[in-house]
Parts: structure tokens; C-alpha cells; sequence
């Protein structure tokens, strides 16, 4: 099997190492996302407890002891509308709203390097199977047809490979980039229901007023 696949890549021509770096470039982003936007590191189940949980006109200095630098976007988004509390309510809601498209941002990181690799691992691989028949039906131009029947078809089977490898490398970074884009927007929406819930306990006295 080994064998098999070291001639299907060496018979791809020098088409397979641009695809071979757009494998090894996807394959990292995809491992690199898997870890960043892990549930845990977006929305922390002890931080969305507590704001769950908070009573208005409650003390905030646990949650506050919560949001500490370097925590998880959530607790940031918190942090933010802490630090913004002599504001107005609505001047909150800017500032993180404003915090949150910078969250968005960083859980996006990445994400534009999979787009461009669905886009041209079959453009790669296309274009290696046009070069590929170029250098076949030029040959046949030299030489005649003759008996280059089971040559000629041993060729474009070859040739193909590169269109093969190209799919290859554009689908799983097809399917991880619809899935990580599919997660990072329903988080966001999860901690913007959450940070709006937030703001309107801190802006309503115990009596159900602002």
C-alpha cells in the first residue's frame, strides 16, 4: 500500500508539492483550531454559572476575581463590560460589542488559510492534469500514435492524480473550515445572550428598574 502511494504521488509530476504543502499548511490550521476554540477556552461552565446565577444588584467582585487577564473570551467580553460600568447602558453594549468583533477576529484566526486552500487544491490539481495531457498529446505529435494505445491511457490515468490529490486536500479543509465557521458563530451567539443578560442585571435595581 505504501508503494502505491509513493507512485501515485511521484507520478503526479511537480504539481504534488504545491499540493503537498497545502496538505501539510491545512492539516496544521485544522489541528491548530481544533485546540483554540475548544469549548472550555470560549465558554468556561464555571463563568457562565455565575452569570446565570448572579441576582441583580448583586455584588460583582467574584465575577470580576473571574475575568482576570488572560481567561477565556468570555470572561474578556465580562471584563469589558465591568471596566464600563460608570457608562451608560448603552455605551456598555458598544464597548462590547466592539470587544466581541475583536473576539471574532481572533477566533477566526486561520480560517481565511483553509478558505484559500479549498480554493486551489482543485485549481492545483487541474491545472497539473492540463500540464500533464499537454506533455502526453505532444509526445503522441513526435512520435505517432502507433502502438501508444495502452501508454497513451497509462498517461492520463497518471495525469488524473493530480485532480485526485487536489480533492484531497480541498475537502477536509472544505469541511473544517464550514464546521469551525458553523461553531465560532454559534458561541458568539451563546456569550452575546449572555453578556446582554449581564449588562441588564447591572443596569436594573433590585425592583425590576433602570
Amino acid at each position: 500500500m505504501f508503494s502505491n502511494l509513493v507512485n501515485f504521488i511521484s507520478s503526479g509530476g511537480f504539481f504534488m508539492i504545491p499540493l503537498g504543502i497545502c496538505s501539510v499548511v491545512s492539516l496544521a490550521f485544522i489541528f491548530e483550531r481544533a485546540f483554540a476554540l475548544q469549548r472550555n477556552k470560549i465558554l468556561p461552565d464555571e463563568l457562565m454559572s455565575t452569570i446565570i446565577h448572579l441576582k441583580i444588584g448583586e455584588d460583582t467582585e467574584k465575577l470580576a476575581e473571574m475575568t482576570g487577564p488572560g481567561r477565556s473570551t468570555l470572561a474578556r467580553l465580562v471584563r469589558v463590560s465591568l471596566e464600563h460600568l460608570p457608562w451608560s447602558r448603552s455605551e456598555n453594549v458598544e464597548a462590547v460589542q466592539t470587544q466581541a468583533r475583536t473576539e471574532v477576529i481572533r477566533m477566526e484566526k486561520g480560517l481565511v488559510v483553509l478558505e484559500i486552500v479549498t480554493g486551489i487544491g482543485p485549481l492545483l490539481g487541474l491545472l497539473g492534469t492540463v500540464s500533464a495531457l499537454i506533455t502526453i498529446f505532444g509526445n503522441i505529435g513526435d512520435v505517432g500514435l502507433g502502438d501508444q494505445g495502452m501508454a497513451i491511457a497509462r498517461g492520463i490515468s497518471e495525469a488524473l492524480n493530480t485532480t485526485v490529490a487536489g480533492l484531497v486536500v480541498a475537502i477536509p479543509s472544505l469541511i473544517a473550515h464550514s464546521y469551525y465557521s458553523r461553531k465560532i458563530e454559534s458561541m458568539m451567539m451563546e456569550m452575546e445572550s449572555l453578556t446582554m443578560d449581564l449588562i441588564a442585571k447591572f443596569y436594573l435595581n433590585p425592583e425590576g428598574e433602570e
